[in-house]
């Protein structure tokens, strides 16, 4: 099935926080594989289904030549759902679907299976594996700004416990598996492990 971004009112958000001390203070969003930056292969899947981008960074110097829009933390907690807060602030549609800097095999088949749950009265809509939900692969809508910046002023970071009353739609893994059987689009590169790694996986063919 064809699906145009125009089907969903939902703005594509990354996140980019800054540099990574696991890579010598290196932006992971700008590190390449095989000649790539992993933020170009975000970027080539979001720009098919999104009219709006959003990236959220606080080094939004590095990005200026990029064509999305650039917003940094509103909240100074550091954590993703920091970055989740802003972007929801930011966007122009009801809806975002967020993902992070550093996973540069998401597939647009699994960006729309997450979509397809917008058209139901869901607050959350949020894939599950073997590992538990996936928040970087997820969908907001806009009614879980107030949620979220409770729970930041309070300290409690955790995504899921801070949106456990919120009508949530979870994607399962069975259907996840149907639109990428080795679940790549999970892939994070946190370690100077996982970026060799990912550069065997785009040498044997995974795109």
């Amino acid at each position: 099935m064809v699906v145009s971004y125009m089907k969903y009112d939902c703005t594509g958000v990354i996140l980019a926080g800054g540099l990574s001390t696991r890579f010598n203070g290196k932006n992971k969003a700008l590190l390449q594989i095989q000649g790539k930056t992993i933020l170009q292969h975000i970027y080539d899947v979001y720009v098919a289904l999104f009219d709006e981008i959003i990236l959220v960074t606080n080094t939004p110097d590095e990005y200026l030549d990029w064509d999305f829009e650039i917003v940094t933390d509103i909240f100074s907690v550091r954590s993703s759902m920091t970055g989740i807060h802003t972007g929801l602030f930011y966007a122009g549609h009801p809806y975002v679907f967020v993902s992070a800097c550093d996973t540069p095999f998401i597939k647009k088949e699994i960006v729309e299976a997450v979509l397809e749950g917008i058209h139901g009265n869901a607050e959350w809509i949020v894939p599950q594996t073997k590992s538990g939900l996936e928040p970087m692969c997820a969908v907001y809508s806009k009614q879980c700004l107030q949620n979220i910046e409770t729970c930041l002023n309070n300290e409690k970071l955790k995504i899921d416990k801070c949106l456990r009353k919120v009508p949530t739609k979870i994607i399962s893994e069975k259907k996840l598996l149907e639109k990428d059987p080795d679940l790549i689009s999970f892939f994070n590169v946190n370690t100077s492990e996982d970026l060799c790694r990912a550069d065997s996986l785009v040498t044997g063919g995974v795109s």
